[in-house]
């Protein structure tokens, strides 16, 4: 009941706006406010109420936090109440980033788990693929969402890539069209437009675009087969939108980075790949475009380039950057400009009836069917990467009446802990004991002790790992190591990326989860159990 009052009161607000009003009508000022997209939560909206109430801000990216569903809505409700006092009333486009991946949190905004690409992609279900996306694009429209920057169309042909990890469905091209276009069909069936990333291509960078200028050194004949493949079909499949990395790739472009390149985003993208849709820039606060120009002066950079929808970032000023960004402008004679990307943005709005004042009927998601999907899911994704001593399935030597012992050690970060419970439920089940510890994912020494101390004795010893990407944590890899040097009956489960799983040749028994959430971790349990077999395949090549 609470969720359809909060729909109701969502649609009320959007619908009871002024809307006689056409583009034309709008002022330079208002029109270059639609390009713009501001990053907002829910402590820090209030510094964007005055460009939104001015029309000066066309849209907002939800930012992640540990916030509930009714707050998240209230935010965007307050937001579309700011935007009704605007000149000409005109709604904001909400995006969001809900790409699974490597977020912060299980639950993030009030939103159910997303499974990682990777998890999705080792059960090689494009249904459930698609399943997954369409009721979790069913929770952002009745949220008020209406854009998901989602899915990550990036193969991930590199190892090392700092940034990519599991936000991919790894390194094979095929794999990585196929459920990319799951997903893409899944957000729009439920009304939600998909816009890919991160054209074209960030699957074979070495570094950080956050910190750094990535460069990818791929030949145009690599470019083509393996990075352009998945964003081509995208475009075949009328995807909505594309987001350009910060990254440069001299094969195409020897001095810009995409989202500054017109030989890119003209040449390339809109010429010979056929892209009709919205080209929105990657967030603009970070160091791979503010090391060659200003934010105000990026932002008129990106659309002189073809950009549509700029992302400001959210460590900003909005009311004297706006002005910056008009003087940047105005100065570069980018009126054409403005007015082509800001129609692009009004049309979109015209398409998700923002501008019709008419309400539209909002799908009242099922979470039982989600949790029924994701289960599904988890059961199809965690794979057997190695199973040299035949561990698993596993069967504990004791004496008549005597329960075994499993001892489970997780290196996680404390706010995944409520999802560890769930990988004792099947041991529990079997009347196993069962002792577990939650250590740091930077382990310290008392880390190592307590997790000691829990192994000693155990029939069978958990171990699992949680690595961001490539990123190795020395102190996680060198407790882990010992542990399984020390001890009998050890099976290592990767977390998340399972480009970590290298870091351990002595581990005989090895599972993949690609994520770390109950539903792999009761998966796990049961496969090591032998209540049921492991399907999942592994996505990626493994050094």
């Amino acid at each position: 009941m609470k969720k359809l009052i909060s729909s109701l009161l969502l649609l009320s607000f959007l619908y009871s706006f002024a809307f006689a009003v056409s583009f034309d009508e709008l002022s330079f000022e208002e029109k270059l406010g639609q390009t713009l997209v501001a990053f907002v939560d829910v402590d820090s909206a209030e510094l964007v109420r005055p460009v939104i109430e001015s029309g000066k801000i066309g849209g907002v990216l939800i930012q992640w936090g540990n916030y509930s569903l009714l707050q998240t809505e209230a935010l965007i409700i307050k937001l579309q109440k700011w935007a009704q006092k605007s000149p000409h009333q005109i709604p904001l486009l909400i995006s969001i980033d809900y790409e699974g991946g490597t977020v912060h949190t299980p639950i993030t905004l009030g939103f159910d788990y997303l499974p990682t690409n990777m998890m999705l992609s080792a059960t090689g279900d494009e249904t459930s693929a698609a399943a997954i996306a369409y009721l979790a694009g069913l929770e952002l429209k009745r949220a008020g969402v209406h854009i998901n920057f989602s899915p990550v169309l990036d193969v991930n042909s590199n190892p090392h890539n700092p940034i990519i990890g599991v936000r991919s469905f790894g390194s094979d091209p095929q794999s990585v069209t196929r459920m990319g276009l799951s997903l893409i069909h899944g957000f729009q069936a439920a009304g939600i437009l998909s816009v890919v990333k991160h054209f074209p291509g960030h699957g074979d960078t070495a570094s950080d675009s956050h910190y750094q200028t990535p460069v990818v050194k791929a030949s145009a004949e690599q470019m083509k087969k393996i990075h352009l493949a998945p964003f081509q079909a995208a475009i075949e499949q009328n995807v909505d939108g594309i987001m350009t990395g910060h990254v440069l790739y001299p094969t195409l472009d020897s001095k810009n980075i995409a989202t500054f390149s017109k030989p890119i985003l003209n040449d390339l993208l809109r010429q010979k790949m056929g892209f009709k849709g919205l080209l929105v820039t990657d967030s603009l606060d970070m160091k791979s475009a503010t090391s060659y120009c200003s934010m105000a002066g990026c932002a008129a950079r990106a659309l002189d380039s073809g950009e549509e929808m700029i992302l400001l970032g959210r460590y900003i000023k909005p009311v004297s950057l706006f002005g910056q960004i008009l003087g940047e402008v105005k100065k570069r004679k980018l009126e054409p400009r403005v007015e082509k990307a800001a129609r692009k943005i009004f049309e979109i709005k015209e398409k998700l009836g923002l501008l019709s004042g008419e309400p539209q009927e909002v799908a009242e998601p099922s979470q039982k069917a989600y949790q029924t999907e994701l289960a599904k899911i988890s059961d199809k994704a965690v794979t057997l990467v190695r199973n040299r001593k035949k561990l698993i399935p596993f069967t504990p030597q004791t004496r008549e009446n005597q329960k075994p012992t499993v001892c489970a050690v997780f290196f996680a970060p404390s706010r995944f802990a409520d999802q560890l419970m769930s990988f004792s439920q099947p041991f529990m089940e079997k009347g196993w004991n069962i002792r577990s510890y939650n250590a740091a994912l930077t382990p310290r020494k008392k880390d190592s002790e307590r997790a000691a101390a829990c192994a000693k004795g155990a029939d069978l010893l958990i171990l699992t790992s949680l690595q961001w990407a490539d990123k190795t944590n020395i102190n996680q890899k060198n407790v882990i190591s010992g542990l399984i040097n020390e001890n009998k009956n050890v099976v290592f489960i990767s977390t998340m990326s399972p480009y970590d799983i290298p870091n351990y040749p002595e581990a005989d028994t090895v599972l993949a989860t690609y994520g770390l959430n109950r539903y792999v971790l009761h998966t796990a349990a049961d496969i090591i159990l032998g209540n049921i077999e492991a399907k999942g395949k592994l996505p990626v090549k493994l050094e």
